[in-house]
């Protein structure tokens, strides 16, 4: 380890990777400091009894051949290391609502001919839904190369303010008046623990338009997706570092000067990137340069909400692979997860197999996945991983039996096909992902409160990754573009994207 470089990159999540991935390439000496044992934040991955589960990133879209993920990938070196596998395209989400089942299909004309078959009165409003959630999504500069290479400012400010102060549940309505098609187009919330009223219909428009241009799942596991890039970091001469937390970003009186790590060792960087939440980075300053008001709009900012998760292991060929997502809910409307009780729990799931790399026509294992408050763990913050205690794990169990006799219902023999299950809960996202209460996706987007942007009070201090901008693969890509701009501006990042995809 140095005790100098260039730029300091605290945090491995994709943000962090991706930044160092594009500094170390165009000769910056960069360093990322990560506290936890394996690089890559929601890209990691663990491993049961041979069977690897993903904790994170479950499945991606856009990355068809000239499309835009792709387009990222190809320029971070990615392609040659990352395989996937298309979703049913006929159905690769299925929401479960009301005792029905809707697919959303692949393609926009498919998508909405499909839903047309259950809703046959809703075509047009279907159609005119569909065409504005694309122009929204691909009219952005954070989700198209060719609209970035049009902006004549930074794209960073570029979004269409009506994109980020409507509403999702609003946008919708504006389409259909029924009831039930409102509730069926809102279906895949869980992909970005949306709020009713509160979240903005960029977040929404983003994550399908990219799923209904070719939803697919990684083969193998997305911690590749962190592997190949920490080879191209190191490759180039970059520094990664785990199982070392960075404790303090030190200060003079205008910018920032270096970093002292946990063990007390100081590191000198001329310029610092932060891929961790925005209040954990705030925690690190001590200096008037971050005025208490910033500090404290950061630390009251409404977080999105944590998660719990069954992780199931299944007996060999005893269930079929599902080549799609299974979106259920258990009321009479999709929004207001957040809000269940302790005795309605879980409002819904979503459920889904994981794709190895040598796919059959039977499923290795599955995982279902539902919404938590941080609340119901509170009392057990503090514990250490696997020592939480009895009451911890009888909690689970609890949890994750009711859960299961939900999904026996949806899929018979579910439960006597498993070998076995493990769980998580928002005390072990928190531990492996560096979120505030284990926030599944970090802050919340909200129409009614700012968003938190990459430049902040200390010049030479910057935030990436999913609280900045946008969160998902693709928001956090382009996010961490937004953030090497800084460095070597915008037309040249551009330039070369366009000469490599």
């Amino acid at each position: 380890m140095q005790s100098k470089y260039d730029i300091a990159i605290i945090g491995s999540g994709l943000g962090g990777l991706v930044c160092g991935y594009i500094l170390s390439k165009n000769g910056y000496k960069i360093a990322i400091f990560e506290q936890g044992a394996q690089p890559g934040g929601c890209l990691q991955t663990f491993q049961r009894n041979g069977v690897k589960f993903e904790t994170g990133v479950h499945y991606i879209g856009s990355m068809g051949e000239g499309q835009a993920l792709n387009s990222f990938f190809r320029y971070l070196s990615l392609l040659p290391d990352i395989k996937v596998m298309p979703l049913d395209p006929s159905g690769f989400d299925v929401i479960s609502f009301r005792g029905e089942k809707y697919q959303y299909a692949a393609g926009y004309d498919n998508f909405v001919e499909t839903l047309a078959q259950k809703f046959p009165a809703e075509h047009d409003n279907l159609k005119r839904y569909a065409t504005a959630m694309q122009e929204v999504a691909r009219s952005s500069p954070f989700h198209s190369i060719s609209n970035l290479t049009k902006q004549s400012s930074d794209f960073s400010s570029q979004m269409n303010p009506s994109n980020a102060t409507t509403c999702v549940n609003e946008f919708i309505a504006s389409f259909t008046s029924d009831e039930t098609l409102q509730n069926v187009l809102a279906g895949t919330i869980p992909l970005y623990a949306g709020v009713k009223d509160k979240t903005p219909l960029y977040v929404h428009s983003f994550i399908n338009d990219s799923n209904i241009s070719g939803a697919c799942r990684i083969m193998g596991g997305s911690d590749q997706i962190a592997e190949s890039l920490v080879r191209s970091i190191r490759s180039f001469g970059g520094d990664v570092f785990t199982l070392c937390k960075v404790n303090k970003i030190n200060c003079d009186s205008q910018k920032a000067t270096s970093i002292t790590l946990e063990d007390g060792t100081q590191i000198v960087a001329d310029n610092i990137i932060s891929n961790t939440h925005p209040e954990v980075t705030v925690r690190m300053i001590d200096s008037h340069i971050i005025r208490p008001a910033y500090r404290n709009r950061i630390r009251q900012m409404e977080q999105t909400i944590s998660n719990f998760t069954v992780y199931l292991k299944f007996k060999k060929n005893a269930v079929p692979y599902m080549n799609y997502n299974y979106f259920h809910y258990n009321h009479d409307q999709i929004w207001e997860g957040e809000k269940y009780t302790v005795q309605n729990w879980p409002h819904g799931y979503l459920y889904m197999h994981l794709c190895p790399f040598e796919l059959s026509q039977y499923a290795q294992a599955g995982e279902i996945i539902t919404f938590m408050r941080f609340d119901e763990v509170a009392q057990w913050a503090g514990t250490k991983v696997e020592h939480r205690g009895e009451a911890y794990r009888e909690f689970k169990r609890r949890k994750a039996d009711k859960i299961l006799e939900q999904l026996e219902r949806d899929f018979p023999g579910t439960i006597s096909n498993m070998e076995t299950c493990y769980t998580s809960s928002p005390l072990t996202y928190a531990d492996y992902t560096g979120t505030k209460d284990g926030a599944m996706y970090g802050v919340l987007r909200d129409i009614n409160a700012p968003r938190i942007v990459h430049r902040t009070r200390i010049p030479n201090l910057f935030l990436t990754g999913q609280n900045t901008n946008a969160h998902g693969i693709m928001g956090v890509i382009v996010g961490a573009l937004i953030t090497c701009s800084e460095f070597l501006g915008r037309e040249f990042i551009l330039k070369q994207i366009s000469k490599i995809t």
